[in-house]
């Protein structure tokens, strides 16, 4: 019965080892670099952001940015971003806490 045992456990290993090995030997192939890629755009990760006048979380709401609007970046202060939202032509500030630039993940 042990001996039983081991020679599973010994087929078990070997089959979860050979997946490990097979990917070892593809990812030797020459890969495309990451960074030649253009960046990702940004998006809005919350329902909805407030969209401001300046920079800052003080200042006075212009209009409200949702995630289904399509908008443009023009530049960025700080954490902030000054976006046209193209859905409604409002610009302005929004935080850069919730408009972002998804991160590409490189499996190289």
């Amino acid at each position: 019965m042990r001996s039983t045992r081991i020679a599973i456990s010994a087929a078990m290993l070997g089959a979860l080892a050979l997946p490990v090995l097979s990917a070892t030997t593809a990812s030797a192939a020459p890969a495309s670099s990451c960074s030649s890629l253009p960046p990702l755009p940004y998006a809005v990760h919350a329902k909805a952001v407030t969209i401001r006048s300046k920079a800052s979380s003080k200042s006075t709401a212009l209009g409200v940015l949702y995630k289904s609007h399509k908008f443009t970046v023009s530049k960025k202060s700080g954490n902030w971003v000054y976006i046209t939202d193209k859905n409604t032509g409002v610009k302005g500030w929004v935080s850069g806490t919730y408009v972002y630039r998804d991160v590409r993940m490189c499996l190289d």
